[in-house]
């Protein structure tokens, strides 16, 4: 019960910071200070302390953007030199995208904070603008930046990451009656990033024009406080967003992680850097997940990852696993509804279960710990890790002392350091790993979802060459693992599953490229979600007289082994790089087998290894061959290698990947095709429907496929031919109102098929 006592000690300060009786308040850095606390005491270290019940009773709102219009004043001539033909002024009108994630709380009518979010921006007009301004007007927004920052907003791209503007001096009025949050009095400082862009650095942090926002706000959540304690909560539907119809939630239990935010620094030691990142964890299931604390061990644990991507010609030739957390062990589910999913609590235990379509936050700081559990202990694919209370607890840290990296993201600062990696981009991962979901699918075979348990971000760095700030780049891209960003460059990623049923799934992704006349250049990642058997090997075939040369091989650095992390005698996971060997037809790399030492540097769950090599031969399409480590005979993954012979294979170009979006498009309609009769198949398929400004959506995900490409049916009828990777659709159907849709997936061209599930919107 520990988080709710929280809410009691630490919200009455931020509810008595200032006595202001209008309506009126500059952003404050203090109150967004104490709402942050609120969520980022860690009970493993906050002793008890006495309620401050004093105060603190009322209605606690917090709001996000309904809708809004935003107009930047520029001044041209001091954003570069006077230019013929230019203005000396412009204003930049732009609407602000519907339900936006610029949060802010409101508690009886008055202001009280703003929290960090941003609003993305639509243009409704243009200028004549620097060509790199114009170049990203189409998808700005407005970011409000952390507690700790030093500016209170930015005017960023809303896909890379580069600022255009900082903000300061604003002012932040609310008309409770009407709803309405005023921004007035922004200052647009030129930033470093823009001013170098222009060829002006000396002109950063000029002052270049004025910002105002206006936008009507609408209610997330609703809470009844009590002396500061709550007594009440209500996640009201996001209006035009579901139309006030309840989402359809996939069947069982399903968490995801929703949101990944606040990616931050926490520590350091030696050489390395400790990071950790924020995760809000959703409910996507039709029925509550159970969320006892320990030492009961029915609770989701959360690993946290970072990756990057970078080198070549492009800065996207490798995609690299850089850093790797303990688990976080979750405890007391808060029940909110982040994901917009309709929080149902209605005959629901709260607190030790994740209510259907609810959410439950756990901020960087409380998931930096550092008393966070051993990932050795937990099996990823049945989600079981003994209890608190056995004799080989999960989570203890008794016999070996904390320094800034212990169990956090572990990083070596030269991965990060922006001049040692010119152009990269990084992404955080999260995963929530639950036995709930396994048990839940032994007993209701059809119903298993423990494969879309990953998520994803991108976030941009500054600083170094020791200590670094992380913004995020774009939304969340959720139930789709870091590797999935690859393939947005031309990357093949394809998801391997190697005893369905039994253990879990990996993916194999590989990209070619050609740096120079007569050399290519191949990249493999492999990447094991939830495999519970690891990966010991990795072999390539290689073509008569095909030269090899630059042979490399990557991995995250490993956690040191401490007392009690259930690793073979407390030694903790080796990290001896892997071995290649090349003879006249293969290239293969291994590390030492099971029999050879318990403690391997195998792929475990949650990490993603790299290999590579250049090569004087182009690419063709061949078998590699995948050892495991624990159990099971090796196995055939289609690759790309140096082939030789007389035909070539190109170079592989962009495969198109179905990608998530909340813009409505049209589906074309293909012509009908009758459903296949389905053949018992392992395809498993899951469901969500909701609207989008009032259009039908539905999302569609399945696990189990084997083919390269799947056939899609709605209603009987193939409705789109997808890749296979991500194991994700959305089905933009564009209707209003009530409808009944049917859906089901094949392997293209084959009667192997999912289950048939149903979306109904508005009682259809």
């Amino acid at each position: 019960m520990l988080k709710r006592t929280l809410i009691s000690f630490t919200l009455p300060v931020v509810l008595l910071l200032g006595n202001e009786q209008g309506n009126h308040a500059a952003a404050s850095a203090m109150a967004t200070a104490a709402k942050a606390q609120l969520r980022q005491n860690t009970p493993e270290s906050q002793p008890a302390r006495r309620s401050l019940d004093e105060g603190g009773t009322g209605t606690l709102e917090k709001m996000i953007v309904a809708s809004g219009s935003v107009d930047m004043d520029l001044d041209l001539s001091r954003l570069s030199s006077v230019a013929a033909g230019r203005s000396p002024a412009e204003t930049l009108h732009f609407a602000v995208t519907p339900n936006s994630f610029f949060t802010v709380l409101v508690f009886n009518d008055l202001l009280r904070a703003a929290e960090a979010g941003s609003m993305t921006l639509i243009p409704q007009n243009t200028a004549n603008l620097p060509s790199s301004l114009s170049t990203s007007l189409q998808q700005l927004a407005v970011e409000k930046l952390p507690f700790g920052a030093a500016f209170d907003l930015a005017v960023r791209d809303s896909k890379n990451g580069f600022v255009f503007f900082n903000v300061e001096g604003t002012l932040y009025a609310y008309d409770a009656d009407a709803q309405l949050l005023t921004i007035t009095d922004g200052r647009l400082l030129l930033s470093p990033e823009f001013a170098n862009a222009l060829g002006r650095p000396l002109a950063a942090g000029t002052t270049v024009g004025k910002i105002s926002i206006g936008a009507a706000m609408q209610p997330i959540e609703i809470r009844q406080l009590v002396n500061g304690e709550t007594k009440s909560v209500e996640m009201p539907p996001l209006q035009g967003a579901a139309g006030g119809e309840t989402p359809t939630l996939t069947q069982g239990p399903d968490v995801i992680v929703g949101e990944l935010s606040g990616l931050a620094q926490f520590g350091s030691a030696g050489t390395q850097v400790g990071l950790a990142v924020g995760t809000d964890s959703c409910n996507a299931g039709d029925q509550p997940l159970d969320w006892l604390s320990l030492p009961d061990n029915d609770h989701p644990v959360i690993p946290q990852n970072l990756y990057r991507m970078g080198g070549g010609a492009n800065n996207n030739e490798h995609f690299e696993q850089v850093g790797q957390s303990s688990c976080k062990h979750a405890f007391l589910a808060l029940e909110n509804n982040v994901c917009n999913l309709g929080c149902n609590t209605s005959g629901c235990t709260t607190g030790s279960h994740l209510c259907p379509g609810c959410s439950d936050p756990y901020s960087a700081s409380l998931n930096s710990g550092p008393n966070l559990g051993s990932r050795a202990w937990i099996n990823p694919f049945t989600g079981f890790f003994p209890r608190g209370d056995s004799p080989t607890p999960p989570n203890d840290h008794t016999g070996h002392v904390h320094d800034g990296v212990s169990h956090r993201i572990i990083v070596e600062a030269n991965d990060l350091n922006p001049p040692s990696n010119p152009g990269a981009t990084y992404f955080a991962e999260a995963a929530y790993v639950t036995p709930h979901e396994y048990a839940w699918c032994q007993s209701h075979p059809g119903q298993c979802n423990m494969f879309n348990n990953a998520s994803y971000r991108q976030f941009s760095i500054t600083g170094g060459p020791t200590n670094f700030t992380f913004s995020p780049v774009g939304n969340t891209v959720r139930t789709q693992p870091a590797i999935a960003a690859w393939t947005s460059t031309g990357a093949t990623v394809n998801q391997i599953e190697p005893a369905p049923g039994n253990d879990g799934i990996w993916f194999m992704g590989y990209k070619v490229t050609n740096p120079s006349p007569g050399v290519w250049h191949y990249e493999y990642a492999l990447y094991n979600q939830n495999l519970d058997r690891a990966i010991q090997s990795f072999s390539v075939p290689l073509g008569a007289g095909v030269n090899i040369s630059n042979i490399g091989f990557h991995a995250p650095p490993q956690h040191p082994g401490w007392a009690h992390d259930g690793t073979l005698n407390d030694a903790g996971f080796s990290s001896a790089p892997w071995t290649p060997t090349q003879t006249g037809n293969s290239l293969t790399w291994s590390c030492e087998t099971i029999a050879q030492n318990q403690n391997a540097n195998a792929i475990r769950w949650g990490t993603l290894y790299n290999f590579r090599f250049d090569a004087d031969q182009p690419p063709q399409s061949v078998n590699a061959t995948v050892g495991y480590f624990k159990t099971g005979a090796p196995m055939s993954v289609q690759i790309q290698a140096p082939g030789g012979g007389s035909t070539p294979t190109p170079t592989p170009t962009v495969t198109p990947t179905a990608t998530p979006t909340p813009t409505p498009t049209v589906t074309p309609t293909a012509t009908p095709t009758p459903t296949p009769t389905p053949t018992p198949g392992q395809i498993t398929l899951s469901a969500r429907g909701y609207k989008v400004q009032g259009q039908q959506t539905v999302d569609l995900s399945w696990n189990g496929a084997t083919s390269n490409n799947i056939d899609i049916y709605r209603n009987g009828v193939l409705i789109a031919t997808v890749p296979n990777i991500p194991g994700f659709y959305t089905d933009h159907i564009g209707a209003r109102g009530k409808g009944t849709y049917t859906y089901r997936v094949c392997d293209a061209g084959t009667q192997n098929c999912s289950n048939q599930v149903t979306a109904r919107f508005g009682g259809g």
